[in-house]
């Protein structure tokens, strides 16, 4: 039986449940935007569409630290909603977007604004006990595959209302997460626990100030590093590789999605906690990255779309890399530093989502004129085993600092 340590946090659940929604809402018709707002094919639409991302990520890579530590300063429950309400404008905009320029202009302003992850993971670290921390995050990481079943099932169904309906149904989901996030979101940072606000520290650069003064953190950050660069292969190129590879459709990019987010959900849910009392955050980390590893090569290779279903299945098991790195890494900062360490982490997969979507999309691309569609996800792999190979070190000559401790007491 899930325990929560406060009211606060299955609010924050609902929140990241609710935004994933809208998020994965837009993601089965964006394609089919790109093509009609810039006239080209679908292998030019891959390319605008990492641009699109790295203009998301340029932003945010800046602004993330920002966000963090203005949560630091003023409490988390007014950055969140400050969040959402700017989310819901960047949605609307992009609906009535008349041409790419605006769909640049929109992305520019989500990712100035930042996003719900990074409040949310400081609100679970706020009043969470650290031994239940990793089992926390899961749950968030849950919940955002929660919205991944539903929302791409729901944009798929009403892509046939117009491929903008979809992002007009975001911008309403968006209010309506600002509207309960107003009105059932108590306040989790404590009066004492807040520090003054300085730019020294809101830049993408001080923001890892306490994690590198820690100690034994530099591998755990190159790790996630890695990890995110090479999981930047989904959100950067899925719409459009099913569409490369298999001519799937809207409707079937969602069902797809959908079945993605049941496999991160469960997870999530089912792994994470009893795999960490099992193994410890550490080991848990590395189990995930093999399966990643494992789980792109094959994406590599696969011919058939009913064979990404059974990868699914397994793939399941890299949705226990970050929670268990994030609880590691928040495991070592104190109470008035979580939302600085949420901010770059932030920034830290910012900088993935700059390089990836570059790196992911252009390989996709290549690949497709090559007949290899699936040379996005050998890059991803490749990008894997680094991760794998600086944790397996952090492990085994202990430079990663808790990687060897024993699993946590409680659950």
């Amino acid at each position: 039986m899930i325990r929560f340590d406060n009211r606060a946090v299955p609010i924050a659940l609902l929140a990241m449940l609710i935004d994933a929604i809208g998020f994965g809402i837009v993601l089965p018709v964006l394609p089919a935007l790109i093509v009609e707002l810039g006239r080209g094919s679908l292998t030019d639409a891959t390319r605008i569409g990492g641009y699109l991302l790295v203009v998301y990520a340029g932003t945010h890579f800046f602004a993330g630290p920002v966000i963090g530590s203005l949560g630091d300063r003023f409490g988390r429950r007014r950055v969140l909603l400050a969040s959402l309400l700017c989310f819901a404008a960047d949605y609307a905009l992009m609906a009535f977007a008349p041409t790419l320029a605006w769909l640049f202009l929109g992305r520019a302003i989500a990712g100035a604004v930042g996003a719900t992850y990074g409040p949310a993971n400081a609100i679970v670290a706020d009043v969470t006990p650290p031994e239940r921390r990793a089992a926390t995050f899961g749950l968030l990481g849950a919940a955002f595959g929660g919205g991944f079943i539903l929302g791409p099932a729901i944009g798929g169904l009403i892509a046939d209302l117009g491929v903008r309906a979809p992002f007009i149904a975001a911008a309403g989901l968006a209010l309506v997460n600002a509207m309960l996030v107003l009105t059932l979101l108590p306040e989790t940072l404590a009066p004492e626990n807040r520090r003054p606000f300085s730019w020294r520290r809101a830049n993408p650069i001080g923001a890892f100030a306490p994690l590198f003064n820690a100690g034994g953190a530099a591998p755990l950050l190159v790790c996630a590093l890695l990890w995110q660069l090479a999981h930047m292969v989904f959100p950067s190129t899925w719409s459009f590789f099913a569409g490369i590879a298999f001519g799937w459709d809207a409707q079937a990019i969602g069902w797809s999605l959908a079945a993605t987010g049941v496999s991160m959900m469960a997870a999530q849910i089912w792994l994470i906690g009893p795999t960490i009392r099992r193994f410890g955050e550490g080991r848990t980390a590395l189990i995930g990255l093999i399966a990643g590893m494992i789980i792109f090569t094959l994406y590599g290779f696969v011919r058939e779309g009913w064979q990404v279903y059974v990868l699914l299945v397994v793939g399941a098991l890299m949705g226990l890399v970050f929670p268990s790195l994030n609880a590691i890494l928040s495991s070592r900062v104190d109470a008035a530093n979580q939302g600085g360490l949420q901010g770059g982490l932030a920034s830290l997969a910012s900088v993935a989502a700059i390089a990836g979507p570059l790196a992911m999309t252009q390989t996709l691309a290549a690949g497709a004129e090559c007949g290899v569609p699936g040379a996005a996800f050998l890059l991803a792999a490749a990008l894997c085993a680094l991760a794998l190979l600086v944790l397996w070190l952090g492990v085994v000559r202990g430079r990663a600092g808790g990687l060897r401790s024993r699993a946590p007491a409680g659950g």
